[in-house]
C-alpha cells in the first residue's frame, strides 16, 4: 500500500501546573483557536476545544505520523511559548507535565463534543479531580492516586 490511512480521534485532557487558574476569559478567547492552529500544523484536525481556568479538553484527529505523546508535547510546548510571548503578565503560566488521552470512536464524536462544549456548566457541579477520576475509570485506565 503506497499511502497510510488513519482516523485517530482522541479526547485529550491536560491541566495547568498545580491546577492554577491561569486561563481567564482574555486568554481563553485566543488560546483555544491557537491550540487548533498547532494541531493543524501537525496535520491534525481539531473538532472542539473547551475548558475552564485550570484545564482544557480537546477532541482532535491526530496525525498518524507522530506519537500521541509527541503531539501533546508539541501542543503544550508551543502554546506555553506563545502565551509567554503574547501575554507577558502570564510569565508564570505552565501546563502540568502529564495528560490523559482517550480514543474516541467515530460514532461517539457528537457525544464527546457535547461533553467538551459543556465544560463550563459541568464544572459548576463537579471538580476537575472528580471529573478526571471518572474519565479514567470510564475508560478502564489504572489510577495511581499518587499522581492526582
Amino acid at each position: 500500500m503506497p499511502h497510510s490511512y488513519s482516523n485517530i480521534l482522541t479526547h485529550v485532557v491536560f491541566s495547568t501546573k498545580n491546577r492554577r487558574p491561569f486561563i481567564d476569559a482574555a486568554l481563553e478567547v485566543r488560546l483555544f483557536p491557537y491550540l487548533g492552529g498547532i494541531i493543524r500544523q501537525l496535520d491534525g484536525k481539531l473538532y472542539v476545544v473547551n475548558g475552564v481556568a485550570d484545564h482544557v479538553h480537546l477532541l482532535a484527529e491526530l496525525p498518524p505520523t507522530i506519537a500521541v505523546a509527541e503531539a501533546i508535547g508539541k501542543i503544550k510546548g508551543s502554546s506555553t511559548y506563545w502565551i509567554h510571548q503574547s501575554f507577558p503578565e502570564q510569565s508564570a503560566f505552565a501546563w502540568q507535565r502529564g495528560y490523559a488521552a482517550f480514543s474516541v470512536s467515530k460514532s461517539r464524536v457528537a457525544a464527546v463534543a457535547r461533553y467538551i462544549e459543556g465544560q463550563k456548566e459541568h464544572h459548576k457541579k463537579q471538580s476537575f479531580q472528580d471529573e478526571f477520576l471518572e474519565l479514567l475509570r470510564r475508560h478502564g485506565v489504572a489510577i495511581n492516586e499518587k499522581y492526582l
